[in-house]
């Protein structure tokens, strides 16, 4: 955990790859007290997970949280939909980027900030094919000129 009490749980690597993020934002997420425990021991899993809204509420969908192992039978639904925790002027200026300009709500990060959970929610554009053949060919230059430099 660094000075600022945030310690990362999980990155979602791939909506760098697979998106262009305009911006992002914190929000809350609403778990119940097992969904808790199995997130702060690291057992999710978002591969392909998106934000809807509905009736001015925020829903993370496709959001796996594993069942915690020391649970009885009081386990949760670890496919259920989770509502984030966003002020509703906020959330009324998100729907309508989502519906003017077509952004997608993507969960880019995963973290603990004074022991509660949060999610960085990214607003973003899909790429095209050709826009992540760019990006891997600039990355690979980058890296050429940073190891050629360090060569000489």
């Amino acid at each position: 955990m660094d000075e600022s009490g945030i310690k990362i749980l999980a990155t979602n690597r791939k909506a760098h790859f697979n998106y262009t993020i305009e911006e992002s934002v914190e929000c809350g997420i609403e778990l119940l007290g097992t969904e808790v425990k199995s997130v702060k021991s690291g057992h999710i899993s978002f591969p392909d997970s998106f934000a809807e809204i509905k009736n001015d509420e925020i829903w993370l969908k496709n959001f796996h949280i594993s069942e915690y192992v020391y649970s009885s039978l009081f386990n949760h639904d670890p496919d259920r939909d989770k509502r984030l925790l966003l002020h509703k002027q906020e959330i009324r200026r998100l729907r309508r980027k989502v519906d003017e300009k077509g952004f997608t709500l993507v969960p880019l990060k995963f973290y603990l900030k004074h022991s509660r959970v949060k999610v960085e929610l990214g607003l973003c554009k899909g790429k095209k094919a050709y826009d992540k053949r760019e990006g891997i060919k600039s990355r690979d230059v980058d890296r050429d000129m940073r190891r050629e430099l360090r060569d000489h």
